[in-house]
């Protein structure tokens, strides 16, 4: 292990981001090719879930204002300009107008205006289409037009996030091309996306890539690339060896044992991020067969207790990640500055999780020492999907620790895709589940909030008390000097409830071909400015001399 931290801190200080800032037009063009484990499934910003749809369309559409590169989402000054190019408060804080800028068209050349602005407002609120946006969106009324380049948002009360709620959450849609589509049939399959963004769209082959291209007139600009390709390979193993083998420039999810690999290839350098993600076991609370009944194992707090302290996750992260990752403090990452590192989990304490169960009626039995109750073995199958290694790993490590305390675990391994679908219809008992925050911490509310808990949701496991609703609520909405503290009362109720097992908080490891010249990286996004990477005239591959065609 000591060796494998010494290589990679070789690597990480080599491999800190480059930029050339006066590079000039003749360094435009080329090819970058990313190599990626799914397939967006939607390209349709309200639908988007996974990462790489968020990767591809933040490309293809603009926000208002997108959050800076320091992440810092409560200072308006640090937004970057996106859609709109200046914006003014009422005197009150409860409106906000943005000004569209004038020179915005949409990939079809069509001038871009304040109506965009309110139909995205609008379609992302509809019930019917069952955006992802609800709970971001909650505190906004409604967006009123003054003029054709004027929108103004209208706020139900004053909060901290409000200008990241108006700026920040939505990629600003085409109303000439969306509004007169039944909104059914928009959740059942969008057009092909005309955006404003410094790409275009140009190819979707679902389940194998998908090619963007640089928008040659856009008014920010041209993208310094000619194109960039998200290259899917499902199998983890597939997905690397592209990079390593020159087929890819980019992947952005190496593991701590890769680097060892990476000292072969001397054309990979890698760059390490602040981690936005983090990893759990989802306990399901409800009856898979019938969601009006709890479920008859994870329906049982006490039970779910028993079962995290049984989990000794240091060991397992160790196992695992080595020293890339740690035991995450609840549902929420350490790179947010409300976020206090002192919390914790339920500790592992397997003397106490034995008592625990022993006193809940599940007791050994056999000569397995299997426990069981009523007749009825205390197992439960726990669904993985094949698209992360790390989760695939830690897969049998936790069904081992679990067999020691007398419960048994069936591993069910399966592709991205279906695993997802499985959680979003709960028909499943506990799945190894995965999240990427965004650049403020208001996405728990949706993932974990009993406002999550629906068809429309991500709050798969059905998890449900208002105590935690009413403080996560207060956090978000909270002063900066006071959210810590708030965010910490709150992270205290759901470790308590053990709604999940929070187990790794990695860090971003990525492995990008020395040609590709990268831009500062926003740690919740490393490609916050693509559009501006670019690749040396005299460091292009053939692959970069393909023609512009759009």
């Amino acid at each position: 292990m000591r060796k494998l931290a010494v290589i990679a801190l070789a690597f990480f200080a080599g491999g800190c981001t480059e930029h050339a800032p006066g590079a000039g037009p003749a360094d435009a063009g080329g090819t970058l090719v990313i190599s990626t484990t799914a397939d967006p499934g939607t390209l349709f910003p309200p639908l988007v879930i996974s990462v790489q749809a968020k990767q591809i369309t933040e490309q293809i559409y603009d926000y208002l204002a997108d959050v800076g590169p320091d992440l810092d989402t409560r200072n308006e000054k640090g937004f970057r300009l996106g859609l709109s190019d200046r914006w003014r408060w009422s005197g009150d804080s409860l409106t906000l107008a943005f000004h569209v800028n004038p020179r915005a068209k949409w990939h079809d050349g069509r001038d871009v205006t304040a109506r965009d602005v309110q139909f995205t407002f609008a379609l992302n609120k509809n019930p019917a289409l069952g955006g992802r946006m609800g709970t971001e969106l909650a505190n906004i009324d409604s967006v009123t037009v003054t003029d054709s380049l004027t929108a103004v948002f209208w706020f139900r009360a004053r909060s901290p996030t409000q200008f990241l709620d108006a700026a920040a959450q939505l990629l600003i849609l085409p109303a000439h091309q969306l509004e007169k589509i039944p909104v059914d049939s928009l959740r059942e399959g969008a057009p092909p996306p005309i955006g404003t963004g410094r790409f275009r769209l140009r190819k979707w082959d679902k389940g194998a890539s998908v090619e963007i291209i640089a928008d040659t007139s856009n008014f920010r600009g041209r993208a310094r690339l000619d194109r960039v390709i998200w290259s899917v390979a499902p199998e983890f193993t597939t997905a690397v060896t592209r990079l390593f083998s020159g087929d890819a420039d980019l992947f952005d999810a190496l593991r701590p044992e890769n680097l060892q690999q990476l000292a072969r290839y001397r054309n990979v350098r890698t760059i390490l991020l602040p981690g936005m993600d983090y990893a759990f076991l989802r306990f399901n609370l409800r009856d898979p067969t019938n969601k009006a009944r709890p479920h008859p194992l994870f329906g049982d707090r006490d039970l779910r207790r028993a079962i995290t302290m049984a989990v000794n996750r240091g060991t397992l992260v160790r196992s695992v990640l080595d020293t890339f990752a740690l035991v995450p403090v609840g549902p929420i990452v350490r790179a947010y500055p409300t976020t206090d590192p002192r919390g914790a989990q339920l500790p592992f304490d397997s003397a106490r999780a034995s008592r625990l169960l022993d006193s809940l009626g599940w007791v050994r039995r056999g000569v397995d020492g299997m426990r069981a109750k009523n007749g009825r073995e205390l197992a439960f199958t726990l669904i993985i999907p094949t698209s992360s290694m790390n989760r695939i790993r830690m897969g049998p490590l936790l069904q081992e620790q679990l067999r020691r305390m007398g419960i048994r675990v069936q591993l069910e391994q399966l592709e991205a895709s279906t695993e997802g679908d499985r959680e979003a219809r709960g028909a499943f008992d506990a799945a190894l589940g995965g999240w990427t925050m965004s650049s403020s911490p208001d996405g728990m509310k949706g993932a974990w909030s009993s406002q999550g808990i629906g068809k429309n949701g991500v709050n798969y496991g059905s998890y449900s008390n208002p105590r935690f609703d009413a403080l996560l609520d207060s956090a978000l909405r909270a002063d900066p000097t006071q959210a810590r503290e708030k965010f910490a009362k709150a992270l205290a109720v759901i470790n308590e409830d053990a709604p999940a097992i929070w187990l790794y908080e990695p860090r971003k490891i990525l492995g990008v071909h020395r040609r590709i010249r990268t831009t500062e990286m926003r740690p919740d996004a490393w490609w916050f400015d693509l559009a501006d990477w670019y690749i040396p005239r005299s460091e292009r591959l053939l692959r970069d001399r393909i023609p512009l065609v759009r």
